[in-house]
């Protein structure tokens, strides 16, 4: 599908950086006037997946971590949220509700999370490469909308 416009934005693992890509891909989202809710669907999917990405890619170290945005036809976004951590060994089993890989803390519910507010969510993974989870919304089309 056809980009409209993007953007690319490239951030540290540290936990701070959760809120920085939420705010970030709300503000990108405006482009398309969503609703409130809307807006509060898209933080919460990137959240979780950026949290994802900060727990279980990079477990022991600081590393890179890479949000793409794109607005494509038919008003939709979509969001790509990569790492180049360690990789998920068994997407189908890290995508079933309650599982994880992190401590006591960790619900285990991030994939679930995301795949209840997002239109779309695939996962590719490979183990020592990395990880690459692309999210998407259609935001209802308004009279007088964005793009």
């Amino acid at each position: 599908m056809k980009a409209l416009d993007q953007t690319t934005v490239v951030f540290t693992s540290r936990s701070a950086n959760e809120g920085f890509a939420r705010a970030v891909a709300a503000c990108f989202a405006t482009r398309l006037d969503p609703t409130l809710d809307e807006v509060a669907d898209i933080k919460t999917a990137v959240s979780e997946a950026v949290t994802n990405a900060i727990v279980h890619a990079y477990p022991d170290s600081i590393g890179k971590i890479t949000m793409r945005l794109r607005l494509l036809e038919d008003h939709q976004m979509e969001i790509q949220i990569k790492d180049s951590g360690v990789g998920i060994p068994d997407v189908e089993q890290a995508r079933t509700p309650l599982f994880t890989t992190g401590n006591e803390e960790r619900s285990g519910m991030g994939f679930t999370i995301m795949e209840s507010f997002m239109d779309s969510v695939k996962v590719r993974s490979a183990v020592g490469k990395g990880t690459t989870v692309t999210m998407r919304r259609r935001i209802a089309l308004r009279v007088g909308g964005g793009q």
